[in-house]
């Protein structure tokens, strides 16, 4: 069976419309990082020579982290204690665009801190220190998070419960959350932490790993035939509609209470660092389902998340567009990357293939409907040079040179056209009536034409000879022109 492309561009579309209530427990985490070159005459263990230090919204603050880099609004809510840690996370969750704070604050206890020290030379952990108190909330914090939960469940398309087993998901908290989003027909992600399954009845769907589903179920859950054998109870236990077993490098198993079990190898890639890969999966997943996307769709966009964010060091969130870049073909991404829309791209662009002493040649055209007489050409300005650029008439330009009916595809389609062809480097729209403007910016060595116009004839060509260049004529090919195209699918005559 072949895998259909991922229309990525649409579903990103829509997720950029969606909100996700995330809840859970957050906390700071924080990395400080070093060169380590000696033992400690004190004791012996390494000491690192602190450089720099990075600190991140953590735990299920990084799945609201991620829920907003891949384009989704979050409303958050989360409990801290009544120290800087927690005011540092307060601050940090309100400057990130995206994401809506609700945050309990329990005097009683403190924020949830963590601190990793990492050698900056082997991107070791050499340590970590954590501040926390792992007890459930009290009756009266519980009572404070169940307030600010259910008022937010309406606003959302999706809940996302993210349990690190530090308070915040009691089973009080998690009943109400679930019932009152199943009152209102809200799908349910859990993240779970706590081995019976049992307290998340309802969910949608459950998240674990393949350590947290062994424990969970009782297996050795290492093949994913036995992860879908040992499933079926604790989906029935769970009353969910599906469970999602994550196994690092191993991938994906998917097991739906309806239909065929689906495993998904992990996508080829340097691994950096794991810490919060977990979140991005369950994050991935949130968005996508929250658009009504089917388990395919969600599962194929949760594994190349979880790709980007394990080729990253520390915790790390995945932005919309280098999850577009791990999912699209590559291709598809080849082609649409020569097509330059800002200035400041085709001078870098310029700049780097000057470096490298590559010529670079050009040639122009409305290139409506791309036929064999475009294609000699093209082929043969690009035999001219190293790098070829073509200049591309707008849909307005081409209406002021061939009429209100043209052009028959609009500059987009246009573009993408032309990119996909191995001969173009780039591909630089223009909105005047000649490339003038764009052939004085670009000064290339060789300047290509149809050789039904003559030396003189081509716009630009005295700005080329000045600074060095050469004007290339190529015969056309015959019998082969795009107004005639246009009138023959039209049924006029020529």
């Amino acid at each position: 069976m072949v895998t259909p492309i991922l229309d990525f561009d649409s579903l990103a579309q829509d997720i950029a419309r969606r909100t996700v209530l995330c809840i859970g427990d957050v906390m700071l985490d924080e990395f400080v990082y070093g060169e380590v070159s000696r033992i400690s005459p004190e004791a012996p263990t390494p000491v690192i020579l602190a450089q720099r230090s990075e600190i991140h919204i953590g735990g299920a603050g990084n799945v609201a982290r991620n829920v907003a880099s891949l384009g989704a609004r979050c409303v958050f809510v989360g409990l801290v204690g009544e120290d800087d840690a927690g005011k540092r996370l307060a601050s940090a969750l309100a400057e990130h665009a995206g994401i809506e704070s609700v945050l309990v604050c329990d005097p009683s206890r403190p924020t949830t801190r963590k601190v990793r020290f990492v050698s900056e030379h082997f991107s070791t952990h050499m340590l970590r220190a954590d501040w926390e108190q792992a007890v459930a909330a009290s009756d009266d914090i519980e009572t404070k998070l169940i307030e600010a939960i259910l008022p937010q469940i309406a606003r959302a398309d999706i809940v996302l419960l993210s349990d690190y087993a530090k308070g915040v998901l009691t089973a009080r908290v998690i009943r109400h959350t679930i019932d009152a989003a199943r009152k209102l027909n809200k799908p349910v992600i859990v993240d779970p932490k706590s081995l019976n399954w049992a307290i998340y009845r309802g969910a949608t769907l459950l998240t674990p790993n393949r350590k947290e589903f062994a424990e969970a179920t009782r297996s050795r859950a290492d093949t994913p035939q036995s992860i879908v054998d040992a499933s079926e109870d604790v989906m029935r236990l769970a009353d969910c509609e599906a469970i999602l077993v994550t196994q690092g490098e191993h991938g994906m198993t998917l097991v739906p209470r309806k239909g065929e079990a689906v495993h998904v190898p992990a996508v080829p890639v340097k691994v950096r660092d794991v810490s919060g890969a977990g979140d991005t999966v369950a994050a991935a997943l949130a968005v996508s389902l929250a658009t009504g996307a089917d388990w395919d769709t969600a599962l194929r966009m949760a594994n190349a998340a979880a790709a980007v964010a394990v080729g990253k060091q520390g915790t790390a969130s995945v932005s919309a567009a280098e999850l577009r870049r791990k999912i699209l073909p590559h291709a598809y991404l080849a082609a649409e990357e020569k097509i330059v829309l800002a200035p400041d791209t085709l001078d870098a662009r310029l700049a780097a293939w000057k470096r490298q002493d590559l010529r670079v040649g050009f040639t122009n055209g409305c290139f409506d409907i791309l036929h064999p007489g475009h294609v000699k050409i093209l082929t043969a300005a690009r035999a001219a040079c190293d790098r070829l650029i073509v200049g591309l008439n707008s849909d307005a330009s081409v209406r002021r040179l061939k009429g209100a009916d043209r052009p028959v595809q609009d500059e987009r389609a246009r573009a993408e056209v032309l990119a996909a062809l191995e001969a173009v480097d780039l591909v630089v729209i223009f909105e005047e009536d000649t490339p003038i403007e764009l052939i004085t910016r670009i000064k290339p060595s060789a300047l290509v034409k149809g050789g039904d116009y003559t030396r003189e004839q081509v716009v630009g060509h005295e700005i080329v000879e000045a600074a060095g260049g050469m004007v290339v004529l190529v015969d056309i090919l015959q019998g082969f022109s795009t107004t005639a195209l246009v009138h023959r699918a039209r049924g006029e005559a020529k």
